[in-house]
């Protein structure tokens, strides 16, 4: 009886441990849940207010995420700390949310670094003076995922940080919808497909995007076929910010848009690339793109223009 007793209680006693090790709660109520990767393995903690609205499980490295919340509850934030070498971060759910980075590193040998399955808005913060990093792996299927930074909804990057990205089997950063972009740096080192790829719309109020590295385009923006409303444009736009893509190495386009491209004065949109003369077709009229001393000009009609259609006097 004593040994059928002590057998009960060390179970009793060993399985909430393990589950407290990787998932555990709080007592504050500020609609959080943060996210620690340790090596191998990660922990999760969840706020008191949403523990009713969050499904977590941790699998090693790799973080699984499921959000049930209603319109009655606060917008939840999730906050991805520390370093994993075999790790992911996995987020479902149906309403908007927060992504917050705070110098993270996830590299996933198999799969997506982080993969949201949310169709709503996603924010996703670099934290202020930190720099965080994404990288996928590689796999022999056919269509396994779609970018080391995947979300199958809207994403706005925000924040003053730096987010590196390496998309090693196909873009590098992927929306199902738009992106939109501000303050934030954003480091795109390689791609086998294209460097940022959305439906929509890719519009940038400011910060920073260097894209290198990538197989085809550098930024590719869709019509999203499946709805007719008016955001549906394919446009590119950028009213303050500045994007650098260097397009060596690319069979692409450095912008590949279904629909209008937009740069205002207050943007810099440079395009590098090592060659020294390509004829290319714009506007219905033939152009010639010229490097000369590492910025790429636009020569038509007699006259030179800088990327951002500036004419240049010589």
């Amino acid at each position: 009886m004593k040994k059928i007793l002590v057998a009960i209680l060390c179970t009793l006693y060993i399985a909430p441990l393990y589950i407290d090790a990787q998932v555990s709660y709080t007592s504050d109520t500020t609609s959080y849940v943060k996210v620690t990767y340790n090596g191998s393995s990660a922990a999760i903690v969840v706020s008191n207010d949403i523990k009713n609205y969050i499904t977590a499980s941790v699998s090693g490295g790799d973080v699984t995420v499921t959000s049930t919340a209603s319109a009655a509850v606060n917008e939840i934030t999730y906050g991805l700390y520390g370093t994993t070498t075999d790790g992911s971060f996995t987020f479902n759910g149906t309403y908007k949310a927060t992504v917050e980075l705070f110098g993270v590193s996830i590299t996933n040998p198999t799969g997506p670094a982080i993969d949201i399955q949310n169709g709503k808005r996603i924010e996703i913060s670099a934290k202020t003076g930190t720099t965080s990093t994404l990288k996928d792996g590689t796999s022999t299927a056919v269509d396994a995922w779609k970018g080391a930074l995947y979300c199958k909804g809207h994403i706005q990057f925000k924040g003053y940080g730096t987010l590196n990205v390496y998309g090693n089997y196909a873009h590098a950063i992927k929306a199902g919808e738009y992106i939109e972009m501000k303050n934030c740096t954003i480091n795109v080192y390689s791609a086998v497909k294209d460097a940022i790829n959305c439906n929509q719309y890719f519009s940038m109020e400011s910060g920073v995007l260097n894209l290198s590295g990538y197989g085809d385009d550098g930024i590719q923006v869709d019509l999203k076929t499946d709805d007719t409303s008016v955001e549906n444009t394919g446009n590119f736009t950028m009213t303050g910010g500045t994007i650098n893509i260097n397009i060596y190495g690319s069979t692409g386009e450095a912008v590949k848009i279904a629909g209008t491209k937009s740069v205002a004065a207050t943007a810099t949109l440079n395009t590098y690339s090592t060659q020294d003369i390509v004829n290319v077709q714009g506007d219905n009229v033939q152009c010639t793109k010229v490097l000369r001393g590492g910025i790429l000009l636009i020569e038509r009609n007699g006259k030179t223009y800088s990327i951002t259609g500036k004419e240049i006097h010589q």
